[in-house]
C-alpha cells in the first residue's frame, strides 16, 4: 500500500471509528423544550414568560452544568418528533420514562415521579373500573401515558376524548361534556379543585403508578445520538439534590417530595 493510499485508510477508519473514537460533543448551548400548558409544573405567565416546576428545574440544571439555555414552549403532541427534527436539545415536561419512548429518545435519570388518579364529579358514583366506565366519556390528554392505559383498559366500553392539552380537557369536565378526567392529580388539584369549581368535584379509585403502564418516574429526554448530553444532565440533577436546589424548588410548589422514593 504506497503512503497515499495509507493516509486515506488511516482517516477513513479514524472516521467510522475503527480507530479510536470521535470527540464527544461540548455542550455550551442547550434548547430546552417545554409544554407551556401543565401548571403547576409548566405554564405560562401574563408577561409571556415561561414558568413553573419543570422551568425552574431547567434553570438550576444548566446552571449546575455551567451551559447557556434556552427555553422553547413546544406543544405535547409534537414534542419527540420536534426533539429528533433538532429543533431543540432536551425535553424538560413531566415526560414518563417508559420502554415506549425509550425505543425513539434516550432519557436521563428520573427528577420527578408522581402517579395518575380519576377526577369525577361528586355524587357521580362513577369508579374506576370497566362496569363503571362503561358507557361513560374520560378526558384524557392526548399522546399521554394516561392516554395509552385508558384506551388499552377501557377503550372497548368508554368513549375516550382526547385534548391536545390538559386545560381544554378541564374545561370540557367544568362544562359536563365527560364524566371523568384521567391525569396527573397534582395538575388537577392546581387547576380544577383549587379553583371556583373545586366543591363540585373530587378524586375516586387508587392512585395509578404500574410501571408498565406509568414508566418509572419524569426524566429528560434526549435525542439518542447525544449521550454526552445525557451524562451532562445526570450529573447536574444529582449535584441540584445534593446541594439542596432541588428541595428549595419543589418546595414553591408542593406540600411533598415530588422525587419520589429513590
Amino acid at each position: 500500500m504506497n503512503r497515499r493510499l495509507a493516509t486515506a485508510a488511516v482517516a477513513a477508519l479514524a472516521l467510522f471509528g475503527g480507530i479510536g473514537s470521535a470527540k464527544a460533543k461540548e455542550w455550551t448551548k442547550v434548547r430546552i423544550a417545554t409544554e407551556g400548558a401543565y401548571a403547576p409544573f409548566n405554564y405560562v405567565q401574563p408577561d409571556g414568560q415561561l414558568a413553573g416546576f419543570d422551568v425552574d428545574i431547567a434553570n438550576a440544571l444548566c446552571a449546575a452544568m455551567k451551559v447557556e439555555c434556552t427555553l422553547v414552549k413546544q406543544d405535547w403532541d409534537g414534542m419527540i418528533p420536534a426533539l429528533l427534527a433538532r429543533k431543540f436539545d432536551a425535553i424538560v415536561a413531566q415526560m414518563s420514562i417508559t420502554e415506549e419512548r425509550k425505543k425513539r429518545v434516550a432519557f436521563t435519570n428520573k427528577y420527578s415521579n408522581i402517579g395518575t388518579r380519576a377526577l369525577v364529579r361528586k355524587g357521580s358514583g362513577i369508579e374506576v373500573t370497566e362496569v363503571g366506565l362503561t358507557g361513560r366519556k374520560i378526558g384524557v390528554q392526548r399522546e399521554t401515558i394516561q392516554d395509552k392505559f385508558l384506551t388499552a383498559k377501557f377503550g372497548s366500553v368508554a368513549e375516550i376524548v382526547r385534548y391536545p392539552s390538559q386545560d381544554e380537557a378541564n374545561l370540557d369536565m367544568v362544562a359536563g361534556r365527560v364524566d371523568m378526567l384521567f391525569a396527573d392529580p397534582v395538575s388537577l388539584e392546581q387547576n380544577l379543585l383549587k379553583g371556583q369549581w373545586g366543591k363540585d368535584f373530587e378524586f375516586v379509585g387508587p392512585e395509578f403508578r404500574d410501571p408498565e403502564w406509568f414508566g418509572s418516574g419524569t426524566g429528560i429526554a434526549i435525542r439518542q445520538d447525544n449521550p454526552e448530553l445525557v451524562e451532562m444532565f445526570n450529573k447536574a440533577i444529582a449535584a441540584i439534590r445534593a446541594d439542596g436546589t432541588y428541595q428549595a424548588i419543589a418546595a414553591r410548589y408542593f406540600g411533598f417530595d415530588p422525587y419520589g422514593a429513590d
